[in-house]
């Protein structure tokens, strides 16, 4: 391998790590549901609606952290991302208050994981990758899901063994490891200037002449893009936020519940790798399609199992669903990255990536409230298909998308 091909390796390598150290912490959330609801007699909309402002947060932080990366380098975005994350969840260790709750969870997570995750690590691969870019971006996406599969029952067994509060100590621990490492031992520099002939140096030269924010604005692919996005997320995460704790409540054990959210995100890893491929070679139209339809047959298989609880039903369900889950981002991130080349890609790219994180903190309250109100969760995935529904549309019925190669 030669000495460029070792070093866009590397690059892909780094963003996948810190992609997983954030995302992976991140979606911890999930396992300490049931432990705050129980000691602190929290209703499940106030718990859902603490992680749609981390959702939130970070959808707001997707734009800035792409200015941020634009004007400062990934040094100082993904070392203050990591900082961040440390810090909050050592503080959320030692809360009594939902309003610390919010503090801790609902903002500093998010600064945190929108600091040090795909919008960062997108600007990155745009200077290596340019004939399978999104295969790169598939392989960076996954983290997401490779980081529920290690830390989610990890943390879920830390809970049984030592308690929640241990738990947060322990993964502040893991994260503020990782300071040093992006602060000293990553040679950004070189990973930033790309290779001689990438595309990211021949957008340098021309001085300006690519995308800008306002012809982004402008164009009917980003308000497409944006519309994908947001309910591709709002579908996922109306389900997956209480998924753990609705598997326990069909008299799942927690740690087997926690098992199965973690094998779909292992899953998910294997749909994110390969959709680049995939779309390369059959279309983007019809793998996102195809993913779609996987998702809401897995939805309907969730409401299947409040009439009949089925250990079967279960394995189909994490099977179709974990396939399913990850292949529209690396899409869409390939897609805009792709279209919207040039000074202002990260900046651009993070604007499309927050109305992903608004979607999922739409999706998640709305699963609370839903919960709250009926009692059950046939309207959460009622409400989730309706989603998957508009997601799909613009491939169908935006030029752009529908002929894009």
């Amino acid at each position: 391998m030669t000495s460029r091909g070792r070093t866009a390796v590397a690059v892909l390598a780094t963003a996948f790590l810190f992609n997983l150290l954030g995302r992976g912490s991140g979606e911890t959330y999930a396992v300490f549901l049931l432990p705050l609801e129980r000691e602190f007699g929290w209703a499940r909309s106030q718990l859902t609606s603490v992680y749609s402002m981390y959702l939130l947060v970070g959808a707001f932080m997707a734009p800035l952290a792409g200015t941020l990366f634009d004007r400062f380098g990934p040094r100082v975005t993904y070392s203050g991302g990591l900082l961040c994350l440390s810090a909050a969840f050592f503080l959320a260790s030692s809360l009594g208050n939902l309003w610390e709750f919010y503090l801790f969870v609902g903002v500093m997570i998010g600064v945190g994981v929108g600091l040090v995750g795909m919008v960062p690590a997108s600007a990155l691969l745009t200077r290596w990758y340019r004939a399978r870019l999104s295969s790169a971006i598939g392989i960076a996406f996954s983290a997401a899901g490779m980081g529920g599969l290690v830390f989610v029952p990890l943390s879920q067994w830390l809970i049984q063994q030592l308690d929640w509060r241990t738990t947060y100590q322990i993964l502040a621990t893991v994260l503020l490891l990782g300071v040093p490492v992006a602060a000293l031992l990553i040679p950004w520099k070189t990973f930033v200037a790309g290779p001689q002939d990438s595309v990211a140096t021949r957008e340098a030269r021309a001085a300006g002449q690519g995308w800008t924010v306002r012809a982004a604005l402008g164009s009917r692919l980003y308000w497409a893009l944006t519309q994908v996005f947001f309910f591709t997320a709002m579908a996922m995460f109306t389900v997956l936020v209480q998924l753990v704790v609705f598997l326990i409540d069909l008299g799942i054990s927690p740690l087997a519940a926690a098992s199965a959210y973690g094998v779909i995100g292992m899953l998910s890893v294997v749909s994110v790798s390969m959709s680049g491929l995939l779309s390369e070679r059959f279309g983007f139209r019809q793998v996102v399609s195809a993913s779609f339809a996987g998702t809401a047959s897995g939805v309907a298989l969730l409401a299947a199992m409040t009439v009949w609880p089925s250990a079967m039903l279960l394995v189909v369900f994490v099977g179709v669903f974990g396939l399913c889950m990850g292949v529209r981002g690396p899409v869409v991130s390939a897609i805009a990255t792709r279209k919207f080349a040039g000074p202002k890609v990260a900046t651009i790219y993070g604007m499309i990536y927050a109305a992903n994180a608004i979607g999922a903190a739409f999706g998640s309250l709305m699963g609370g409230v839903l919960h709250d109100l009926s009692g059950g969760y046939r309207a959460g995935f009622a409400l989730s298909l309706c989603a998957v529904a508009l997601a799909v549309a613009p491939f169908w019925t935006v030029k752009e998308l529908r002929n894009f190669r």
